[in-house]
């Protein structure tokens, strides 16, 4: 069944697609926020609510836009926001960052609101130097790579802007670039279909499902080595709790996911991926809160 509501001119305002376009990434919002708070931890710098706001914000925006824009890959993998208004997801777009960008403004934070764009930009259209033209949509894993680098680069100038240490802001930004690498594969092995028609060359689609787990497993030993000596070294603060759960959860989980999990008909399974990629930091942060408690 289709809702909608409409205005007496009788134009269709929204429609179920339209709603499913313009909450897509409100769990991508949340994440963001809780992801922001975590690196603050490390970092040592007191939580910034607004600052997790104006965040969240912006990646809403960021993942609504590439959702509000038509691609090949989505009628596959997205079939259910088919016949959404783009329109009104465009603006609900705009809204939400031009909201995140004066709340970072407010405290100085001019060129984190901007990144996500610029990557972007450069990521679909490629740069050219004099007649050499590079463009990076296509090319083997660079999808994943530029998801990693968006959210890394933008939480570490967040977080520069109260963090004198470069050290500790680089270890954050290769935690969150390697990490958020993982966990974008990881929500590939859905979309496999989807990115082989449109060409778009991710670990997945390219390496197969076995492979690309080695090399995520080989990815994750190699993190969190380098966060136990940046802890040991005190280089960021001791959140030991934080990332052994993130840890633990992310190899259980390559060890037993299976792309089939989403067409079980048991919840658990159909969930086990939005679990790991959306709400690890949420449920990270209760585990220390309540041993902290």
């Amino acid at each position: 069944m289709t809702y909608r509501v409409k205005i007496s001119s009788g134009v269709t305002f929204f429609d179920t697609p339209t709603m499913r376009l313009l909450n897509s990434s409100t769990v991508v919002a949340i994440s963001a926020g809780l992801r922001l708070h975590i690196a603050f931890l490390l970092a040592g710098i007191a939580a910034r609510i607004p600052e997790y706001f104006a965040f969240g914000l912006l990646m809403y925006a960021t993942y609504t836009l590439d959702r509000a824009l038509d691609c090949k890959e989505d009628a596959i993998n997205k079939s259910e926001l088919c016949g959404a208004n783009r329109t009104i997801g465009l603006v609900a777009c705009m809204i939400a960052f031009c909201a995140g960008t004066i709340l970072l403004f407010l405290d100085g934070i001019y060129l984190a609101p901007f990144l996500p764009f610029i990557i972007g930009y450069v990521y679909s259209r490629g740069f050219r130097i004099g007649s050499f033209r590079l463009k990076l949509k296509g090319s083997l894993g660079v999808k994943n790579v530029i998801v990693g680098i968006t959210w890394a680069g933008t939480i570490a100038l967040i977080v520069g802007q109260w963090c004198n240490s470069i050290q500790t802001v680089g270890i954050i930004f290769l935690f969150y670039s390697m990490k958020i690498f993982v966990t974008s594969c990881v929500n590939d092995f859905k979309d496999v279909k989807g990115d082989i028609v449109a060409g778009v060359k991710t670990l997945p689609a390219y390496l197969g499902e076995n492979l690309t787990k080695k090399v995520l497993l080989l990815i994750l030993a190699t993190l969190y080595s380098m966060m136990a000596y940046a802890v040991f070294f005190g280089v960021v603060r001791d959140e030991w709790i934080v990332l052994l759960f993130s840890l633990v959860v992310t190899i259980a989980f390559l060890l037993v996911y299976s792309p089939s999990f989403e067409n079980s008909p048991a919840l658990f399974y159909r969930k086990m991926r939005e679990f790991v990629i959306s709400w690890e930091s949420l449920i990270s942060l209760g585990l220390r809160a309540c041993v902290a408690g």
